[in-house]
């Protein structure tokens, strides 16, 4: 039986006829055959009893097959096609896009592993030069936006080294492979929709739509739904271009994205501060929000020992537990989860905004004798949390406020610094 996928493509209109079209053409007569007849005989031969559309049915429909091994071998073996063998090899393109997708650098490094190469001493340096090279523009961008410039130049330079790696991935391909493969099904089904959607609006094109492996694009790596809420045509020739040489559209609706999300001109994102020896650590965790009068009563300081600067409500973190530094965070931190919600990349972002326009390094080391826990290490602290009562939500490798939180509560039981941070000690502790 062939079944229709369950992507819903239809409340798009006959516009998508073109993209079809498109597809269709690339599609050849195999053995004699129209290529879909003979690729549905070959299904039938392997038993195959499903079939799964994804953006037309024909040339995606066949990119879905990448995934199955056992039946592409079969053909191999039986027919040796060279189109149906080329089509085959194009699995490892996107078995290396799921692979990308587990493995992401801010989930899997320790933070200050991830911050060297994100806030590296090269990236500054180019940072500065681009800041120079583009200061006109900037100051327009933060003038219309009211985003400290800073901010845009830091997510500018990690998404894209400042415009020199926006990707060179098909948006649609890497979209409807990372649907297909299901681990986020739902959210880049809605980001292919999205893609498609603007495809059909006619601000790009299918080729020039390229970018990432997980389908965001163009100098900010907006991903299609951003792009289609709060794109901006900053130079004002008809398209909000991301995907330009000219950074002008992508910077500017990445200013955009920041304002409507929130974000307060000359807020910091976060400061490095010095706890006192008596600080209770049950007081920390991004939610729980202090006036800035409450951290001055209990000895909190600014990392010069002076006062705090009132900035508004604020919160403590240990990003690397009672070793490493701490840091104060204010709402303008919150503003950059909604951009991307790991720790690691926000004070990436912020900390190299931070240093392209003068400031310093952090002042305490961080305690690079830990090693980092292993994605599966991860899973079974989190099953020990949960087997203790916990709740952690689902068990998935990723440490986020709840994981922290649960060992928080665990550390505290067992007497020791309630700072939240997983190590492979407490993990052997807890086996």
């Amino acid at each position: 039986m062939i079944k229709q996928a369950i992507i819903p493509l239809a409340g798009l209109g006959t516009r998508l006829l073109p993209l079809t079209s498109v597809f269709a053409k690339e599609l050849l007569p195999i053995n004699g055959k129209p290529g879909i007849e003979y690729i549905l005989d070959e299904c039938i031969d392997a038993g195959i009893k499903e079939i799964i559309f994804i953006i037309s049915k024909k040339k995606i429909m066949i990119k879905n097959y990448f995934y199955n091994d056992i039946f592409y071998k079969n053909i191999i073996k039986r027919k040796k096609d060279p189109r149906i063998i080329a089509e085959y090899k194009k699995i490892l393109k996107y078995k290396k896009m799921i692979k990308f997708d587990r493995r992401q650098a801010e989930f899997t490094k320790q933070i200050w592993e991830y911050l060297d190469i994100a806030v590296s001493d090269l990236r500054v340096k180019n940072g500065k030069n681009s800041y120079f090279s583009n200061r006109e523009l900037l100051l327009k961008i933060e003038k219309k936006y009211d985003v400290d410039l800073k901010i845009v130049m830091g997510i500018w330079g990690l998404e894209s080294a400042y415009g020199h790696r926006r990707g060179n991935i098909n948006t649609i391909e890497a979209l409807a492979t990372l649907a297909f493969d299901g681990r986020r099904k739902t959210f880049f089904e809605e980001q292919l929709i999205a893609s498609l959607r603007i495809l059909e609006r006619g601000d790009t094109t299918l080729v020039a739509m390229q970018g990432s492996w997980a389908g965001a694009m163009g100098h900010t790596q907006f991903i299609p739904t951003s792009y289609l809420a709060y794109s901006e045509d900053f130079n004002g020739d008809g398209f909000a271009d991301v995907w330009s040489d000219d950074p002008s559209d992508a910077l500017a609706s990445t200013a955009n994205y920041l304002n409507k999300h929130g974000w307060k001109r000359g807020q910091p994102w976060a400061l490095e501060v010095i706890l006192p020896n008596d600080f209770d650590y049950l007081l920390l965790g991004k939610n729980n929000k202090n006036k800035v009068t409450y951290w001055d009563s209990i000895g909190v300081r600014q990392i010069n020992g002076d006062k705090l600067i009132d900035y508004g409500n604020s919160s403590i973190i240990l990003p690397a537990g009672y070793k490493g530094p701490a840091f104060i965070i204010y709402d303008n931190f919150h503003v950059l989860e909604k951009y991307n919600a790991s720790l690691a990349y926000v004070m990436g972002v912020g900390h190299l905004g931070d240093r392209i326009m003068g400031g310093q390094n952090f002042h305490k080391n961080w305690p690079k004798e830990e090693d980092a826990l292993s994605l599966e290490e991860k899973k079974i602290l989190q099953t020990y949390l949960l087997k203790e009562g916990y709740k952690i939500g689902k068990i998935d490798g990723m440490v986020g406020p709840n994981t922290i939180s649960a060992i928080r509560a665990y550390q505290n039981k067992l007497g020791k610094i309630p700072d939240g941070f997983a190590t492979k000690s407490l993990l052997m502790k807890m086996q």
